[in-house]
């Protein structure tokens, strides 16, 4: 793992492709699995891990008309998620965060370490969710630490609806609106931080970008079935893909940490795909996993790295480093927020 020359917290992202697999036995843990956790997450030992497609490690509620076999095996469900949701608990050092189970069969989570943050509550969102966002309030710890709160999501947005991400993503607005300084006269009403992960399944706005916007036209485009998931039909009969996301939170002031680390680091490399690359016809890799803070903590940035998870999973990691003495003064406000970054890129078109 690589050293700093001072203190750092580090955040993760990582969609594990179906939870790593099925379990052969139901005492041992897939290959995959195994691989992901040992080799890739465990080293570089994250203080806040965001993950998606824990589709193992979660179970939902039985149907009403559930027969008694059912029940069984649902039991029997439970106790095998339960038991490697615990083992990653016990593997990472963290503790865990389950979403419920919405109507997609491979639900969100999030781990933190305890001695990094402290807990403050967690919340549960179902109704507008095809997979329910992990929520989880928290604290960073320490006597130098103002007493700020950090809203923290892991999210899988709809793969399948364009209209279903954009009440998704709605809804996640409305955990960043917390960001917000003390409004409503009420003295106690303080401030927070936002960090949000997640595989978005659609695209960021193309300004700036290093991977370029998918040609829907193209002939090499010959899934039309993911063409309709991720691209608006527009009247000509041309082809625009999905933004909508992207564009809320950066309306909203908030900064994709992978952008910060490209333009105000030079860490071009923190804008490569994330996944995609796996998948024929669909246009090729896609900055589709992406991470959304607040215009202060995204400033404690230090670096950014796509993940190599070749042969592991369907999609790269995202690694984010911060500097603890940097992130102490964004949660305490100790300077400006950083500019938006459409101001900032709108400015250069055309420069």
């Amino acid at each position: 793992m690589k050293t700093y020359g001072e203190a750092v917290v580090r955040l993760g992202f990582l969609n594990l492709e179906h939870d790593g697999g099925a379990s052969e036995r139901p005492d041992v843990l897939p290959g995959r699995w195994t691989q992901a956790h040992q080799e890739i997450l465990v080293p570089r030992r994250f203080d806040w891990l965001g993950r998606a497609e824990m589709t193992y490690s979660q179970t939902g509620p039985l149907l009403e008309d559930a027969t008694e076999a059912d029940m069984e095996a649902a039991d029997e469900a439970r106790r095998a998620a339960n038991a490697r949701y615990g083992a990653a608990q016990q593997v990472l050092g963290m503790r865990g965060c389950r979403a419920p189970m919405g109507a997609g069969r491979n639900p969100s989570g999030l781990f933190f370490r305890e001695s990094t943050f402290e807990f403050v509550s967690r919340h549960e969102q179902r109704q507008v969710w095809r997979t329910p966002p992990a929520n989880v309030v928290l604290r960073l710890r320490g006597k130098d630490v103002p007493p700020t709160q950090i809203v923290t999501a892991a999210w899988h947005n709809s793969f399948c609806s364009p209209n279903k991400r954009e009440e998704e993503a709605d809804e996640l607005s409305a955990l960043v609106d917390k960001v917000q300084a003390k409004h409503g006269g009420d003295p106690e009403k303080r401030w927070a931080a936002f960090w949000g992960f997640g595989d978005c399944n659609e695209y960021p706005v193309p300004i700036g970008e290093v991977v370029p916007p998918i040609d829907w036209g193209s002939e090499e485009i010959t899934d039309l079935v993911h063409r309709r998931h991720r691209a608006r039909k527009q009247p000509d009969g041309s082809w625009t893909s999905c933004t909508y996301l992207d564009e809320l939170m950066l309306d909203c002031g908030m900064w994709d940490p992978a952008r910060y680390a490209a333009q105000q680091l030079g860490q071009v490399r923190a804008l490569d795909a994330t996944a995609g690359h796996a998948s024929d016809g669909q246009g090729g890799g896609r900055r589709i996993d992406r991470g959304y803070m607040d215009p202060w903590t995204v400033q404690a940035v230090i670096e950014v790295n796509v993940i190599d998870t070749a042969g592991v999973s369907d999609h790269h990691g995202l690694e984010v480093i911060l500097s603890r003495r940097k992130l102490v003064e964004a949660l305490g406000r100790q300077f400006d927020a950083l500019e938006s970054w459409a101001a900032l890129a709108y400015s250069r078109v055309g420069a």
